[in-house]
């Protein structure tokens, strides 16, 4: 099984070979919280990205451990890159630019990224 996002305009596609996922993680911080991220982490080999590299800028805050991915045409953010406490490099998919997922479907788990 899997499933497909893209940024606003579409020049960023990406499709992650997991099963759609039941939750997500609504976090709190002054990153997630202004761009209203609402995520799931896929390891990287789950994830590939089908266009738009040459699209894409990033972004980097605080600890500066998380690329923040986005479209430099619309501004979308639809996933970022890094690894896990133990080195395994994941990935954060934005569920917001997933269309086949039903965000009010979504258990969420809600995490105090403010306090970090």
């Amino acid at each position: 099984m899997s499933y497909q996002g893209s940024c606003h305009c579409g020049a960023v596609t990406f499709t992650v070979t997991a099963e759609p996922p039941a939750d997500a993680v609504s976090c709190n911080c002054s990153h997630c919280r202004r761009k209203g991220l609402l995520l799931t982490f896929v390891p990287a080999a789950a994830f590939t990205l089908t266009s738009g590299e040459e699209a894409l800028t990033e972004h980097l805050f605080n600890r500066h451990k998380i690329r923040h991915r986005f479209c430099s045409a619309c501004g979308v953010q639809p996933f970022a890159e890094g690894e896990t406490p133990d080195g395994a490099a994941i990935r954060a998919i934005n569920l917001r630019t997933v269309p086949s997922i039903d965000l009010d479907a979504l258990t969420l788990n809600k995490v105090d990224g403010a306090s970090y």
